[in-house]
């Protein structure tokens, strides 16, 4: 992801404005993304970059969400159904992050130093967090 300055930079902005506007004139379908960057007419990194922007721009202004699935790509404003499709997979993805990193980096910290006060609270922290995913995935 890029940084935020990048993002918030008058040339993302641009770019951003520029995305919305394809995805809007394909909608309800959506683009992949060499679709996207045929159809804008920038390069892959200007597009990645006003995906950025525009994630940020839609969160400020309240406008309709833009989501991204395998089979339609890039979409703004889907249904309900894609919404919850899209958020689920992302929360699913996060949760085995999560698992991952507990299992691999922070278990054998643990293992290595059962008596640091500091790896006692990131697990129970971490516990939590995986907790309130694994309740959220798989309701």
């Amino acid at each position: 992801m890029p940084r935020a300055s990048r993002r918030r930079g008058d040339a993302a902005l641009r770019h951003a404005d520029t995305v919305r506007f394809v995805l809007f004139e394909a909608r309800p379908a959506g683009l992949l993304f060499p679709q996207l960057t045929r159809a804008s007419g920038l390069s892959p990194g200007q597009v990645r970059s006003g995906l950025a922007a525009l994630r940020d721009i839609i969160a400020e202004n309240g406008w309709p969400s833009l989501i991204w699935t395998r089979a339609d790509g890039y979409q703004l404003g889907a249904e309900r159904a894609a919404l919850e499709a899209y958020e689920r997979a992302v929360l699913t993805e996060k949760l085995t992050e999560f698992r991952r990193f507990i299992t691999g980096t922070v278990a054998p910290h643990a293992a290595a130093h059962p008596g640091d006060k500091w790896v006692k609270h990131v697990i129970a922290q971490l516990n939590s967090i995986e907790s309130t995913l694994d309740l959220v995935v798989s309701s």
